[in-house]
């Protein structure tokens, strides 16, 4: 049986207080974010941000040509919308479903106004904020100077970090446009590591079979925005998850 749907399934609200929580509790709208929804493109007004739960959103930059590469994954762990309470309330970026589930939805004006209390969800988004930034800058350094199987084993060691199972339901057109690179590439990188046995591939499903052995293959750039996280995070106390 499915968990029920609770606020708490995502990292950020469930570190607030229960008096700051209880601000926010009436104002969360559970939403299903479905595979390849745009959240919001370029130079759009942001209306709500979004805590995933079950759900991760891909943050990209599409070229003039087309082609596109992800800056960051936001999963359970994030928030989707960092522009509402930065001031820039549009942002030259893209947001896309990447993962289907689900997410709380919150009206930019309620998050404005929450933000601006200067209470615990300041500080928490600011430091998410900052471990986000890490992820983007970290990202581009690994595209720049990594291979494509690693840059691979980051991006599904990341990618299995904000769910429950090893299993991702993929196609390899879907990771070379997150990566930025061609769907050949991904052909070849994802062979290498199922014939190392740390992966099984068929179409559209990715298995991870041994994660440390993913991990051993990675690069430094996973360990450097898993660390990061952790650190920014590291005391923060939850409620308890009802």
């Amino acid at each position: 049986m499915p968990l029920p749907h609770s606020p708490n399934q995502n990292h950020l609200l469930a570190a607030l207080p229960t008096a700051e929580f209880e601000f926010l509790a009436p104002h969360l709208e559970l939403v299903l974010m479905p595979l390849g929804e745009i959240l919001y493109e370029p130079g759009m007004q942001l209306q709500h941000a979004y805590f995933p739960t079950t759900s991760i959103v891909s943050l990209h930059y599409m070229m003039e040509s087309g082609s596109s590469a992800e800056s960051a994954g936001v999963g359970n762990e994030g928030m989707v919308g960092i522009a509402l309470f930065m001031g820039g309330d549009t942002t030259s970026s893209s947001a896309v479903v990447q993962t289907a589930g689900h997410a709380y939805r919150l009206d930019r004006r309620i998050l404005k106004r929450e933000f601006d209390r200067g209470g615990l969800l300041q500080r928490l988004l600011l430091r998410y904020t900052q471990a986000l930034m890490t992820q983007m800058s970290q990202t581009a350094a690994c595209n720049r100077h990594h291979s494509v199987e690693q840059q691979l084993c980051r991006w599904l060691l990341l990618t299995l970090d904000r769910m429950p199972t090893n299993d991702l339901i993929i196609t390899q057109e879907l990771v070379a446009g997150m990566l930025g690179v061609r769907r050949e590439g991904i052909t070849e990188a994802a062979g290498n590591l199922q014939r190392a046995g740390l992966i099984n591939y068929r179409r559209g499903h990715i298995s991870v079979l041994d994660r440390s052995g993913l991990e051993t293959h990675a690069c430094e750039c996973y360990a450097v925005v898993k660390n990061e996280m952790n650190r920014l995070l590291s005391d923060v106390q939850y409620r308890q998850n009802t």
